[in-house]
């Protein structure tokens, strides 16, 4: 199995449109192929993408003493710049404000990275036991009827994916890609099951595509 890389793209909307959508098929498919007159070759590309943006161009999109003129629009049109498919092959999306004095003197939190660390090895730990017979390791690669397994929901939870995927307008991939999420987020707290509020929280974390 290839090893799977990270990639971290920093102030996504400024790389060109066209080479955005060209990460859509490796996302997918976790393979690139490249064809030329006289071959076509496929390469392994699994990678974790991290991508970082301001809201937009100025930066201060929130801060009325420092937002630009064009604010709001100009959000929107920086925004736009990264298509409805690419955001559609994004599980988590999280909107984070910026850092003020006032946070810099708060107290450290409750739980420290070694454990946080702790909780994701155990969670790898049981995705490799769950998966060990299905040739795969994480809940990333799980698809099909692995994944239906794996991922089964209480009925609330269902109840909850079916009104969220109307009213979110899910595509195919969306909703499974929610599953994963919300397989995982149960995996990190320790549980088997998988209920309502693990289903809200994978929700919280899709994005809405731009209008374009």
């Amino acid at each position: 199995m290839a090893h799977l890389g990270v990639l971290f793209l920093d102030e996504l909307p400024e790389f060109q449109r066209a080479v955005l959508d060209s990460l859509r098929q490796p996302l997918e498919t976790g393979e690139v192929s490249v064809a030329r007159a006289n071959a076509h070759v496929t390469f392994p590309a699994r990678v974790q993408l991290i991508a970082a943006m301001n809201p937009c161009r100025c930066g201060h999109l929130g801060d009325p003493a420092l937002a630009c003129a064009r604010a709001p629009r100009c959000a929107a049109d920086y925004q736009a710049k990264v298509s409805g498919p690419l955001l559609d092959r994004i599980d988590l999306s999280i909107e984070m404000a910026a850092v003020s004095a006032a946070d810099l003197v708060l107290p450290p939190p409750a739980e420290g990275s070694a454990e946080v660390a702790a909780r994701v090895a155990a969670a790898r730990q049981a995705q490799r036991e769950r998966y060990a017979a299905d040739g795969i390791r994480t809940n990333a690669e799980a698809d099909g009827a692995v994944l239906e397994r794996a991922a089964a929901l209480d009925a609330p939870a269902r109840a909850l994916l079916a009104q969220a995927a109307e009213a979110m307008r899910l595509s195919a991939r969306a909703f499974h890609r929610v599953l994963r999420v919300s397989r995982t987020i149960a995996d990190l707290g320790g549980t088997d099951s998988i209920g309502r509020a693990q289903v809200a929280e994978a929700l919280s974390y899709r994005r809405r595509a731009p209008v374009n």
